[in-house]
């Protein structure tokens, strides 16, 4: 590689160690920052960072307030991951605990505190049963508000008609919000993140607003009963956080790219909170969403990830002194002939998760293309009626998904009143377990019915909810769709298992129906996200144990494999790409033969490629350039009959240097002289005032030559994070190959269109 390309240095360079920017000893304000919707330049970020660490360590010794300051900066890192722990933890617990209340109110309301859910009302009353635990004299549904009577069918429809009501109620002012107020504040927010952590700059998506809207309508989507989650937005949530506290601190507020460190460790805060699986955040932050993670930002993202479960812990919004609602523990092992379902929910899994990709991105696309798209308060508002209505009937698709995954996950044990566990109190109590026939109540065969409906409905509304201009996560919908399918064959295999003594130990309960629920969960969400290493952490931090990582990992594996054979992108990935988004997919592999050359701008039937020189230009002249022009930048050069490479100017700090030196520098004119180079000649006294942009001008830009294999190229864009890369011939400047250039040839190649990048 090291023949192919090469850091070069133009004009009066002494050296290549030259520092990126030549800074002057007063530095233009606006120069190296970034318009919306631009890449920001990785490498000019991080030597920006080592001259303000070079500058604070030699003045370190100057005084003690330059050694105080020294020890902030250093610190500042730890301070900004804490906070953004901090507020995450606490604005996941204020989400938890209000989500649940209005969830509860669709049904009724606790008449002696109305601040309490359904669960919390019923908890000090001495008037429960085992069998009707959730009945107490405290909780009045609707109907017996209203109507003044709890059974009947009067009763029903008026309960049928509340919920319906609560549900339109929640989602419209929800959408209203959003569509008002904070546009960025809809979906689930890390195709975006993604993109942002990659070097993509989106104004706005990780502002206040953004948050406080996000939070608020989080809360309000949860509890219309949408098929959604609200895990995927903690992300977004946390990400908000710390892009909002990285702001207190110059060392990030200045500095993309290290801001984009804070945003690493958010997100793994984010998922900490989200699933209570701190370690499992971090990898999802690894594996997942960010693209350049240093080992510091790894243990800052451990340490956010720690703070924001403490202070959710501390909270206990479940009142289960979990992290989460779904916490379970299992207590019977596994055995080996086991692997063989497990295996099977996990081709269910990725099956799903192929038809789940496809069918929304081209229920998207459609959005995109038609009126649908212009009238997004509607949608929702359809959508959510038409939820709710189908979701009522059902006892499993009426209570809130994460109670779902819940009750799918829990082992039947003596103190379970669920339909699911009928069978298990029956035979604990009345049939021995040595009967050939297995020991079942109707009510099992009611409640897989309930099942198989409520797998159907969560399949069909999952695939029309992701993507409506709602804060809408997909991690719980999609581990519901999984937890329903493996509940059912766990339960389908205990009833083999006793009719058939000699699989497990005689007189056992070897098959653990929730344990198949977990696995098919994690299954459905692997086929879904592509996720694998974080994904069984997470599971086994929702479980508490280890026991069950080989069953998971055989699920995982299998879903990502049996998923990749139907297309190698991720939902996240596929939103990427919908949205046209500049994102360069480390994952992705580049197979085709092409060159630089084949790649670059100009082509022969193109325009000329529009170049500077470094000290025959006018003011005017630049100023014709930039308006004839859309580049975002510029290769300087020695004369356009040498063609020989001096460095990159862009755009924006042509146009606010300039702009400066007018306001500031007297005698700069239309026709004065703009030199790029160190030493200025001497000039005739009648001469206007020289304009010296040599401060602006990117000494070290990277080049290949026309022969670099397009593989490289590719390699370097995404190791480095270039916004472009010169192309030269034995020195002489040929063209110019951008990020942007890049995309659109693999969009060509894949039989894309390469005109969907959106950039700029």
């Amino acid at each position: 590689m090291g023949n192919n390309y090469n850091m070069v240095n133009g004009g009066n360079t002494p050296s290549s160690s030259t520092h990126l920017l030549d800074l002057l000893d007063e530095p233009i304000p606006g120069v190296g920052t970034y318009d919306d919707f631009h890449t920001i330049d990785w490498v000019r970020e991080k030597c920006k960072d080592r001259e303000r660490h070079r500058k604070i360590n030699s003045k370190k010794k100057e005084s003690a307030w330059e050694f105080v300051k020294s020890l902030y900066d250093a610190w500042s890192g730890w301070l900004v991951v804490t906070l953004t722990g901090l507020a995450a933890g606490a604005l996941a617990g204020l989400i938890d605990i209000a989500a649940d209340w209005m969830n509860d109110l669709k049904e009724g309301v606790c008449l002696s505190s109305l601040w309490f859910n359904h669960e919390q009302c019923c908890w000090a009353s001495n008037e429960t049963t085992f069998a009707e635990r959730d009945k107490c004299p405290q909780w009045k549904t609707w109907a017996e508000l209203i109507l003044g009577q709890a059974e009947g069918p009067g009763s029903y429809i008026m309960n049928y008609f509340m919920y319906t009501f609560w549900a339109l109620t929640f989602a419209f002012v929800a959408v209203l919000l959003v569509k008002v107020f904070a546009p960025y504040a809809c979906g689930s927010g890390i195709p975006e993140i993604k993109t942002i952590l990659s070097g993509f700059i989106i104004r706005g998506y990780l502002g206040k607003w953004t948050l406080m809207i996000k939070t608020i309508t989080l809360v309000l989507a949860v509890a219309s009963g949408l098929s959604l989650g609200k895990e995927g937005p903690l992300v977004h949530v946390a990400c908000c956080c710390g892009n909002i506290f990285s702001y207190l601190f110059p060392k990030y507020s200045k500095n993309e790219a290290k801001k984009r460190e804070v945003l690493s460790a958010a997100s793994a805060a984010g998922v900490s909170v989200a699933f209570g699986a701190p370690i499992g955040g971090v990898l999802f932050s690894l594996e997942e969403v960010s693209y350049y993670f240093p080992l510091k930002t790894l243990w800052r993202s451990f340490f956010a990830a720690l703070v924001a479960a403490f202070v959710l812990r501390s909270i206990n919004p479940f009142g289960n002194s979990r992290l989460v609602l779904f916490y379970v523990e299992y207590h019977t092992p596994w055995y080996l002939f086991e692997l063989v379902p497990f295996i099977l929910l996990g081709v269910f899994g990725g099956l799903w998760g192929a038809l789940f990709i496809r069918a929304n991105i081209a229920w998207c696309r459609r959005r995109k293309s038609t009126y649908l798209g212009k009238y997004p308060v509607l949608e929702v508002i359809t959508v959510a009626v038409i939820t709710a209505l189908l979701a009522y009937p059902n006892p499993y698709t009426r209570q809130n998904t994460s109670e779902l995954v819940k009750e799918l996950f829990t082992d039947c044990g003596p103190l379970e009143s669920s339909q699911l566990c009928q069978y298990r109190s029956q035979a604990n109590s009345s049939r021995p377990l040595l009967e050939d026939s297995a020991p079942t109540m109707p009510g099992v065969y009611s409640a897989m019915w309930q099942l198989c409906l409520a797998l159907i409905f969560k399949i069909f509304m999952t695939i029309f909810t992701f993507g409506l201009k709602v804060p809408s996560g997909l991690f719980i919908p999609s581990m519901a769709i999984g937890a329903i399918a493996g509940r059912i064959v766990g339960i389908t295999m205990e009833q083999l298992a006793y009719n058939h003594h000699d699989w497990c130990e005689v007189g056992a309960g070897c098959i653990t129906p929730g344990l198949y629920a977990m696995v098919g969960a994690a299954a459905c969400l692997g086929g879904v996200t592509r996720m694998t290493v974080s994904l069984v952490v997470i599971m086994f931090e929702l479980t508490g144990g280890l026991e069950y990582i080989v069953p998971l990992m055989a699920a995982v594996m299998t879903s990502k494999w049996v998923g990749d054979a139907f297309g190698r992108e991720g939902i996240y990935e596929a939103h990427i790409r919908l949205n046209g988004y500049p994102f360069l997919d480390a994952k992705e592999e580049f197979t085709h033969t092409t060159l630089a050359s084949d790649v670059m701008r100009p082509r022969q039937d193109n325009q000329p490629l529009a170049v500077l020189t470094q000290d025959d230009m006018t003011v005017r002249d630049l100023q014709n350039i930039i308006v004839e022009t859309s580049c975002n930048g510029f290769p300087v050069i020695v004369s356009k009959e040498s063609q020989r490479l001096v460095g990159f100017a862009l755009r924006r700090d042509i146009i606010i240097a300039i702009e400066n030196a007018r306001r500031k520098q007297e005698g700069i004119m239309w026709n004065s002289r703009v030199y790029f180079t160190q030493h200025t000649p001497t000039l005739p006294a009648d001469s206007p005032r020289p304009l010296k942009l040599r401060s602006i001008l990117d000494m070290s830009p990277f080049t290949v030559t026309d022969h670099t294999p397009m593989e490289i190229v590719v390699d370097i864009f995404r190791k480095l994070g270039l916004r472009q890369c010169l192309v030269t011939h034995n020195g002489r400047l040929l063209g110019i190959v951008t990020k942007k250039d890049i995309l659109r040839h693999m969009a060509q190649m894949a039989n894309l269109d390469p005109e969907s990048i959106m950039f700029n």
